[in-house]
């Protein structure tokens, strides 16, 4: 009889809510340093998490900086059209893309996600958003940058990076999105496959 060995899964909580909270405030700061105010400044979500996170970090903005108005700065921006994977995986409902009323040309466009990993999503966002008009420049902000990258893109505001292997996996729990407490929120390592 051959003894038969299995890992089992290990999930391991790297950023907690209060955690993430932190990140957005610190990101806040960087932006509001970096851009030198909050004049013709955009936030575009990338959704799922990255939607809710650019309306935290725009809430946060708006307490850095009261001239800051969160609903006429905030955006949402579906990429599923744009991705490179399209005809290798599963189907994707296209989320709307709601554009601030100021549009996008000649402003500052942040880009908010919640894991830079390939780079692929962001390469998808960057063409999604030269259909919408002409930013002055476009940054980026992630919660969690965890390397690996296939194409050269690299974020100008993370909240943590983190290292990882191709074969652990990332992921985010927002009471937004995923239906958590607020309190349970947090960043999740996920390791292991039965062998």
């Amino acid at each position: 009889m051959t003894e038969s060995h299995t890992t089992m899964p290990e999930t391991a909580q790297v950023m907690s809510a209060s955690d993430i909270d932190r990140a957005l405030t610190r990101i806040a700061h960087e932006v509001v340093e970096a851009h030198r105010g909050v004049d013709r400044l955009v936030l575009m979500g990338i959704p799922r998490r990255g939607a809710p996170l650019a309306r935290r970090l725009g809430e946060r903005l708006a307490r850095i900086d009261p001239a800051f108005d969160v609903e006429a700065s905030l955006g949402a921006l579906d990429i599923t059209l744009y991705r490179d994977d399209l005809s290798t995986s599963a189907p994707r409902t296209p989320e709307p893309t709601l554009v601030p009323g100021s549009g996008v040309d000649d402003a500052t466009v942040v880009l908010v996600d919640d894991v830079l990993y390939s780079g692929r999503t962001i390469r998808a966002a960057l063409d999604a958003l030269s259909a919408l008009g002409r930013p002055r420049a476009v940054r980026l902000a992630v919660l969690v940058d965890r390397g690996h990258r296939e194409l050269p893109i690299r974020a100008d505001h993370v909240g943590k990076n983190l290292p990882t292997s191709r074969e652990e996996r990332v992921g985010v729990a927002l009471a937004d999105v995923d239906g958590v407490a607020a309190a349970d929120e947090g960043v999740f390592i996920h390791r292991g496959a039965a062998v």
